[in-house]
């Protein structure tokens, strides 16, 4: 297992920790052959149509603590999607429970051309004090910005001045641009964060389990219930006092591998929380697998094969009723890449071909280096192999010409703005924002039914491609979807 060094300012980035490439096009089982025999090689682009910013996932995990702010410490063109997290933590509350959603409290300190000559360090000094009075936080997270990071401000040194004057955290998290080109690396960089300055050693074992996760809709409690444990949510809609007690839980659980193995390996090596080594629940066996190791986790086997017996009895039939209507069809995802090998899983389990994927990373070892987490390593061992996988960080012009060549019956997506693509093309494009939502076999019943709906009404899709206009031209339409890939040139 790579260390965790919660001494270091910084998270190492994943290029350096884990190896993660962003470069690939072939079948899933070549993927994991390079991957296991340490010869898979990041192949560069001699073009690059955009990158995710690893600030924005950054402030991604640490916007949606229910006590805190976040400055961004940068130009105000910085800050400018953040209110994206806003909106998400108020539409999303209610999947957790809480109807009254705090208000999100997120300030950029503006720094300006001058600044970035003569120094933020004042600025960012004067900001904290401001939000402190303004708002009277738990904690205030700081986000660097490409500025902050080129000019050099001493982000950390300010923030423990200002937690030894205010009495409260106050969090530094380096996450610049151009820090990584993985766009994950924010995650990783919020979380270590986290770690850091809000986990406190533990005092007692608490009947609690870590749920890393984003804020999809808690399907956990029921499954926690018959354990005697309840779920702590990791980050959306925790609060500095949840987060700090954190490294108390029973055990640590990620609903996606890439977001969370980081602060679970954190959390086991610093505080013996234990990690759960299985790919997460998407999919019959995988479900079965993950709630096995569960309960070996929590010394409750008999439990978690009652939980099995009892959601196969009450699931499995529509499932196979679903299977049988969706028999033929076929599908491409988008994703991100844990997120993305489920999708591909719960595909698999309806009987639905996979024509490809576009995953945005890929992490040739997880920061437990164990193949059990692994979604990938699980999906291919459970349905069989995935052609036409392509990684890539959002090249959305490789992804315009496969959907152009391969026309799946329908296009899932994970992230805003790429089921644009295949709705342009006339495919059906379905896009669910809870991660949570195809999980366990409730989940195969979910995401069998929304997609059989998208498929059977496709009509807006058809009249919409015969009235768009796609931006990119007929030349590149006809070349080689990764004609840019491996070229260094």
């Amino acid at each position: 297992m790579p260390e965790v060094n919660l001494h270091a300012s910084a998270v190492a980035v994943r290029e350096i920790r884990l190896n993660t490439i962003t470069g690939f096009t072939g079948k899933a089982t070549e993927l994991l052959a390079q991957q296991r025999c340490g010869g898979l090689v990041d192949q560069p682009r001699s073009f690059t149509q955009c990158l995710g910013c690893s600030t924005s996932n950054a402030a991604c995990m640490v916007t949606l603590v229910q006590d805190g702010v976040v400055i961004s410490h940068g130009p105000v063109g910085c800050s400018s999607c953040l209110h994206e997290f806003a909106f998400t933590y108020r539409v999303n509350a209610p999947l957790r429970g809480i109807s009254h959603a705090s208000q999100r409290h997120i300030y950029s300190t503006n720094l300006s051309e001058e600044d970035t000559v003569f120094g933020g360090n004042q600025k960012l000094a004067d900001t904290i004090r401001a939000v402190a009075s303004r708002d009277d936080p738990r904690v205030i997270f700081i986000i660097t910005t490409c500025a902050s990071g080129i000019i050099g401000d001493d982000v950390e040194g300010i923030a423990d001045q200002a937690e030894e004057e205010l009495g409260i955290p106050v969090v530094a998290i380096f996450c610049e641009g151009f820090r990584s080109k993985v766009w994950t690396s924010g995650f990783d960089a919020g979380y270590h964060g986290i770690a850091r300055k809000l986990v406190r050693p533990p005092r007692q074992k608490r009947p609690i389990i870590n749920v890393i996760n984003f804020w999809g809709s808690d399907i956990f409690s029921r499954w926690f219930k018959r354990f005697d444990v309840t779920p702590n949510f990791i980050t959306p809609y925790a609060t500095a006092e949840s987060l700090s007690y954190s490294s108390e839980a029973l055990a640590s659980v990620q609903a996606c591998t890439t977001l969370g193995s980081y602060l679970s390996g954190a959390l086991e090596q610093h505080y013996g929380v234990p990690a759960l080594r299985a790919a997460p629940p998407y999919g019959v066996a995988a479900t079965d697998r993950w709630l096995r190791a569960l309960g070996a986790l929590l010394g409750k086997p008999e439990v978690a094969e009652a939980i099995i017996a009892d959601d196969h009895e009450q699931f499995l039939p529509q499932v196979h009723e679903l299977r049988a209507r969706l028999k033929g069809r076929s599908a491409y995802v988008t994703a991100g890449a844990g997120h993305g090998h489920s999708l591909l899983a719960v595909l698999a389990e309806l009987g639905i071909r996979a024509q490809g994927a576009s995953l945005f990373h890929h992490d040739p070892v997880n920061d437990f280096d164990n193949e059990d987490a692994d979604a990938l390593v699980a999906m291919v061992h459970d349905y069989g192999d995935v052609p036409n996988l392509s990684i890539c960080n959002k090249q959305e012009f490789e992804l315009v010409n496969v959907l152009n060549r391969i026309r799946p019956d329908i296009l899932l997506a994970r992230h805003g703005g790429m089921t644009l693509w295949g709705a342009k093309l006339g495919i059906p494009s379905l896009l669910i924002g809870d991660e949570h939502f195809g999980m366990g076999y409730e989940g195969l019943v979910n995401y069998g039914e929304a997609i059989l709906e998208s498929v059977e009404n496709d009509e807006f899709v058809k009249n919409l491609s015969r009235h768009s206009v796609n931006p990119y031209s007929k030349w590149w339409l006809e070349q080689p979807p990764y004609a840019f890939l491996g070229d260094d040139t």
